[in-house]
């Protein structure tokens, strides 16, 4: 885990390992509330990491440096496993396989009815060519398939709790912005970042700058056929750009034949 004044979540957090980890890891990138004395209080080895540049990617590879288990088991503050978790992930650990594993996370904000669900590689076993990368979104996944692993979904259940504070959200997503921009800058050709990039403009709203994003990504994924759907969603519904919205669905077809979704994208483009 790496975490940062996380006092209110930590003990759920780590209470939900107790039985399961044989050793807890916790890096701190400068907590000034009680979390360190709380992570140690539950047995966890506290670790202090410098983010005056901020990486969440190197904070975590220096997590990984110091475990000594079989299995990496990666949780966040705001995350616990659900009741059935335990009894899965040691199914997989038997296994013995080189996979990481894709964990279901649900989403939840306070007073909303219904989670959002998305997944990340949350188990993995503990090799020192698996590594995270990305200062911001960071992910762990092309390191494992570029070392010859494989990656695999599952229904083990992550419930996340994330603040439902909409300035504080919106200045993370600026913070990010601004980091991702800088990696970007670094290497203009990893389309990896553009991605999330896309994604951190639309939470603000910026549907134009996500629009340009999109656009990139298919200069640099042309046989992508995703990518041209998603750039022509963005053409017909943020731009109100049809004609070139179009073009984008008839290319991710061209790419994959009987795609439901551009097609369907495409009848509405007709009706209109």
């Amino acid at each position: 885990m790496i975490v940062r004044n996380e006092e209110r979540n930590l003990p759920r957090c780590l209470g939900c390992v107790r039985d399961l980890a044989s050793e807890a890891i916790v890096v701190d990138t400068g907590s000034t509330d009680a979390t360190p004395h709380i992570a140690s209080a539950y047995g966890a080895t506290v670790l202090t990491f410098d983010f005056r540049i901020p990486d969440f990617a190197a904070a975590r590879n220096h997590a990984l440096a110091h475990a000594t288990g079989d299995w990496i088991l990666v949780l966040d503050a705001d995350e616990t496993l659900h009741s059935t978790a335990g009894a899965a992930i040691r199914n997989l650990i038997g296994r013995n396989e080189n996979t990481g594993y894709y964990f279901e996370r649900h989403n939840r904000a306070a007073g909303t009815a219904a989670p959002t669900i998305d997944y990340a590689v949350r188990l993995f076993p503990n090799r020192p060519v698996f590594r995270f990368r990305g200062r911001v979104h960071e992910t762990v996944d092309a390191s494992i398939l570029r070392a010859g692993g494989t990656l695999c979904k599952t229904q083990v259940r992550l419930d996340h709790n994330f603040s439902t504070d909409v300035e504080s959200r919106r200045r993370r997503n600026r913070w990010y912005i601004k980091i991702l921009l800088e990696e970007v800058a670094a290497d203009p050709s990893d389309d990896t970042r553009l991605d999330f990039l896309a994604a951190e403009y639309h939470q603000l709203e910026m549907f134009h700058e996500a629009a340009a994003v999109a656009e990139r990504i298919v200069q640099l994924r042309p046989r992508d056929p995703r990518a041209h759907v998603v750039a022509g969603i963005y053409h017909l519904v943020y731009t109100h750009n049809p004609g070139r919205a179009r073009a984008d669905f008839e290319q991710a077809l061209h790419l994959r034949p009987n795609y439901p979704e551009a097609e369907s994208y495409l009848r509405q483009i007709g009706r209109g």
